[in-house]
């Protein structure tokens, strides 16, 4: 008979950030810590809440399954001594319930211990503690003179097998049958039965244990309390699910926003909602921001919200008169006119201020504008104003804002709509669902910024080192390749690298060529992003080995065209030839050093099937390299590669390579070597797999 465990963990307030992911790990750990100890289950269910953390087992059985072990012992024959150690170790007295066993290295003794199944309530009494122990808060505390560390003080815990009590001590708790409901509105202890007892009993307590029906319940409560006046909710998944783990019951209000703070922008008005109240925005229906907000409470009250609404918004309404004060301050002064301030930020120790961060991308952006036949002086422009905002009042105040207000802040200036939109977009994409600029002159600064940030942190060798990326240099190097593929540029990679490590204020040594670390880095990055799509990342790589092609845009249709060509039936077949020619020819010359191949001596064939090959060879167009061909170029060369397929089968089905005379062998080896040459000329076909 299968039987159901109930778990909660009732505690003072558990962050917001970390409660799915705790719900997520406890279910783990238990679920691990089972499996291991042979209690199967059917499923399991995690529940958490701000005050509580819960899981339901069911499907388990009474008892544990038998565990057979198996142990291997010394040799048969061997000394006394180890024969008495092993049978120790097993737990025996005598070799009477060993087997003997050949093992292909000789005969060894084997212990078989048969343990019988465990009672599952005694088994939980040892496992949920430990599988407790494990829970990798990213912080927690200890409380009194407790030695238990947990994420915040644990009260009480619940822990009952088909019904019955486990009584696991962990920390100076004892599991029990007991929980309590809402902190105000229900909170007086009640014990429980099982898991539905648990989970209706806490509904009745103003408790919403599961965290999706909670949300969902936000959600629509949000939507339907906006619709009623005629508002349309701001859609913000990050904050719908930081405001779940706020509430146990939310409470839908309606607030209001005084028209005095309406001129302020958007922006700044839904950061000081989201950022420090956690409410959500609304807007009207042609999709203004609306004077209103929705408050999401954490308790019904008698007068249906009245003073909870009224206080929060007078404390909404302090921030925002400080944000309009900053804002009606910071328009007082220019942009260029805060440049001198910069001079005052440390972008980092050994690359300088934020002013010389600023005067290298206001250089690297002309480069790049003219190169891409964009609006050089308006580039130029952006990229010096760019970073002028950081020393504004509000974005002081939200960080966040850096850019956006920077816009605001040029066009207020009497600046070009292309600067400023330039100086707002600089910093995208910040993120793979972030949007990537599209405009010539914020796509040229927003690549001024990121080429001289990876540049820097390469001049003096600060890269990212396996899971550890301090500057954000993956990230950044992922915006560039997005800003290049999504908008088609031709931008040689090279050269730009060259020109932003030559105006950093440090320079690398001469022991190490960062223009070539940053292409391999982007090398790898692009692989990355191409596998998100499902491109094949050894093509990537194959192309990338062969010439001096940095241009993504042909790199990336060159890897279009070489995985069109390996799908084919010509390709394909090919590609297995090649990996027969190479090696062959790698196992010759690993096995006779002193081999050297040259040109094919037209004097030492003598097959049909070899001249057919050299001719096949010859009809190759003779200049081609990575460096110079273009798209059309590649694919012309596949297909002229293709026709190498039926002369190659012939040569492996008709002529010995390995031949008794020694000149005649290199001479065949030399043609074998001339096939796997014509096709690495393009890409590196040995790095293709499958």
């Amino acid at each position: 008979m299968l039987g159901e465990l109930l778990l909660e963990l009732h505690s003072e307030e558990i962050p917001a950030r970390m409660q799915q992911r705790a719900a997520e790990d406890l279910q783990r750990l238990v679920s691990d810590s089972f499996k291991k100890a042979g209690l199967h289950f059917d499923k399991t269910e995690a529940y958490v809440t701000p005050r509580r953390l819960a899981l339901v087992v069911r499907g388990l059985p009474r008892m544990q399954d038998a565990v057979r072990e198996e142990k291997k012992g010394p040799r048969v024959g061997s000394p006394d001594a180890a024969i008495q150690g092993f049978l120790r170790g097993a737990g025996l007295t005598s070799l009477d319930a060993c087997e003997k066993r050949d093992t292909g290295k000789g005969e060894f003794w084997f212990a078989v211990v048969e343990k019988p199944g465990e009672a599952t309530k005694d088994a939980l009494l040892r496992l949920l503690p430990e599988a407790l122990a494990q829970l990798p808060w990213p912080k927690s505390m200890r409380w009194a003179d407790q030695s238990l560390r947990w994420v915040r003080p644990l009260h009480s815990m619940i822990c009952l097998f088909e019904g019955e009590t486990v009584p696991f001590v962990f920390g100076h708790l004892t599991a029990g049958d007991s929980t309590c409901g809402h902190r105000f509105q229900a909170p007086a202890r009640f014990a429980v039965r099982d898991a539905n007892d648990y989970l209706r009993r806490l509904r009745a307590a103003y408790v919403e244990p599961d965290f999706a029906v909670r949300r969902a319940a936000v959600l629509k409560d949000a939507a339907f309390a906006a619709a009623s006046e005629q508002l349309v909710l701001v859609e913000d998944p990050g904050l719908a699910d930081e405001v779940t783990g706020l509430v146990e019951q939310p409470v839908v209000l309606l607030g209001r926003i005084p028209q005095q703070f309406m001129d302020v922008p958007r922006e700044v008005l839904t950061t000081t909602m989201r950022s420090h109240q956690k409410y959500f925005a609304l807007n009207t229906k042609d999709g203004a921001l609306a004077p209103r907000f929705v408050i999401v409470a954490n308790t019904l009250t008698d007068d249906g919200g009245k003073q909870v609404v009224a206080g929060n918004e007078r404390v909404l309404n302090a921030r925002l008169s400080d944000a309009k004060f900053f804002w009606d301050q910071d328009r007082r002064q220019t942009l260029e006119s805060r440049l001198p301030a910069l001079k005052d930020i440390v972008f980092h120790a050994r690359l300088g201020t934020v002013a010389q961060k600023a005067e290298r991308v206001e250089r690297l952006a002309y480069e790049i504008a003219t190169a891409l036949h964009a609006d050089a002086k308006m580039a130029r422009r952006a990229a010096k104003l760019a970073k002028a905002d950081l020393v504004s009042g509000l974005v002081g105040e939200f960080p966040e804002l850096q850019g956006i207000m920077g816009r605001y802040y040029a066009l207020n200036d009497g600046e070009a709509p292309a600067v400023a939109d330039a100086i707002a977009q600089h910093y995208a994409p910040q993120g793979p669902n972030d949007r990537c600029p599209t405009a010539d002159v914020s796509v040229t600064v927003a690549l001024a910024d990121k080429i001289d940030t990876l540049a820097g942190f390469f001049a003096i060798d600060e890269k990212p080192t396996g899971s550890k990326d301090p500057f954000a240099l993956r990230r950044a190097a992922l915006g560039v390749i997005r800003l290049i593929l999504e908008n088609k540029l031709a931008l040689p990679l090279r050269a730009l690298f060259r020109s932003a490590l030559s105006l950093q204020i440090q320079q690398a040594d001469g022991k190490r060529n960062p223009t070539e670390e940053l292409l391999q880095f982007f090398v790898d990055r692009l692989k990355v992003h191409l596998r998100e799509q499902g491109v094949r990342h050894d093509l990537v790589a194959a192309v990338f080995a062969r010439g001096d092609d940095d241009d993504l845009v042909r790199v990336l249709a060159k890897v279009d065209a070489l995985r069109g060509f390996l799908t084919e039936g010509e390709g394909a077949n090919l590609l297995v030839a090649y990996r027969r020619a190479n090696n062959i020819v790698r196992a010759e010359m690993k096995k006779t050093p002193e081999l050297k191949l040259g040109d094919v001596d037209g004097r030492l064939i003598a097959q049909d099937e070899e001249r057919a090959l050299v001719t096949a060879l010859g009809d190759l167009p003779g200049a081609v390299s990575g460096k110079t061909q273009d798209e059309a170029d590649f694919r012309h060369y596949l297909a002229t590669l293709a026709r190498l397929r039926a002369p190659v089968d012939a040569f492996f089905e008709h002529v010995t390579v390995n031949a008794d005379d020694t000149a005649v062998r290199r001479n065949r080896l030399s043609l074998l070597s001339a096939v796997v040459g014509s096709m690495d000329r393009i890409a590196d076909f040995s790095q293709i797999e499958g």
